[in-house]
């Protein structure tokens, strides 16, 4: 048994290997036109996710395609064969870094229109398993630019002393290259980031709102059907262009680990069922629903008031960074 694990292990590591490379030469693909109604098949990564479309590139690293996706595409597993039978899933499921297999017809974009999507449900979990890296990554990413805006910014106090106080120019120079070498460390450091993971980090955090659950619930309380009513209000005065949504719905450590995933993945569903029926919200939007169970609580399990915390739902508004000018 242990054999097995570890080699299960082991070749979830080699895909995840396989996955991070694949994108990683994203860059190095020619984007490749599809003539407006020839047909084509092709075997690829995803790179990169939008609301209705996403870009793949070949397993060879050769050529990029954008592919457009819409409620009649035909999104299904392969798990009866290579490409073959399966089981359907919504368009949500369509991750960064899963391998995929599209066939379709050229539109008048020039991009893919896909008939049909299949992939592997061993490619899907190794994806989720790389969207779970994403986080951190992202996140270093983000302290590092904040460090070099804060040394620029040292940077110029340090330049403009020195043009005042003539006595102290040699001292405020080595202060300012000093600065500038440290700027320029944190530079190296950040696209030395970013080159890892290239076109992954490809959306900003808008908001994120918490819809709270009782004990042992999955169905929407008053008060969650109001935080979410507010905040479908208030997203209808913003500019949604290249809004994701991703939900993700926790629990508390009350029962058993297993129980506890079933009710978090229940609740998630149940906030896009709402959002579905009320607010009219198209499932071309959503990053792949997810529960997350007892994983990444917010406060302590000890207290009642940390569990009542720990049982919600997080809706995460994100922006296509591209679309909102910070790449």
């Amino acid at each position: 048994m242990d054999t097995i694990i570890r080699r299960k292990v082991t070749i979830t590591a080699v895909v995840l290997t396989m996955a991070f490379a694949a994108m990683n030469i994203f860059g190095q693909a020619s984007l490749k036109s599809v003539s407006d109604g020839a047909e084509v098949k092709v075997l690829g990564i995803i790179n990169s996710r939008e609301a209705d479309s996403f870009v793949m590139t070949t397993l060879d690293g050769t050529t990029a395609y954008t592919v457009a996706i819409n409620d009649s595409t035909s999104v299904k597993s392969n798990t009866k064969g290579v490409f073959r039978g399966g089981k359907h899933y919504e368009a949500t499921y369509l991750l960064r870094g899963l391998r995929v297999e599209v066939e379709g017809r050229g539109n008048s974009d020039g991009a893919l229109a896909a008939d049909s999507v299949r992939f592997n449900e061993q490619d899907l979990k190794t994806a989720q398993a790389l969207l779970s890296t994403l986080a951190p990554v992202e996140a270093q990413v983000g302290a590092n630019k904040s460090d070099i805006a804060a040394n620029k910014e040292r940077i110029a106090a340090g330049e403009e002393n020195a043009k005042k106080m003539a006595g102290q120019i040699d001292e405020n120079a080595a202060a300012a290259q000093r600065a500038q070498g440290t700027a320029d460390a944190a530079m190296t450091e950040a696209e030395r980031a970013n080159n890892r993971i290239n076109g992954l980090d490809e959306y900003d955090s808008v908001k994120t709102i918490v819809v709270p659950f009782a004990t042992g619930r999955y169905t929407i309380g008053p008060q969650g059907r109001a935080i979410i009513d507010e905040a479908a209000a208030w997203a209808k005065t913003q500019d949604r262009k290249g809004w994701m949504v991703s939900i993700v719905g926790f629990a508390d450590s009350t029962g058993n680990t297993a129980a506890n995933k079933t009710l978090s993945e229940r609740r998630s569903n149940a906030v896009i069922g709402y959002l579905v029926a009320k607010h009219n919200m198209s499932l071309t939007r959503l990053i792949q629903p997810f529960g997350a169970g007892v994983d990444a609580p917010v406060a302590t399990n000890d207290t009642a008031a940390g569990r009542a915390q720990n049982r919600r739902v997080e809706i995460r508004l994100l922006k296509n960074k591209g679309i909102a000018g910070t790449e």
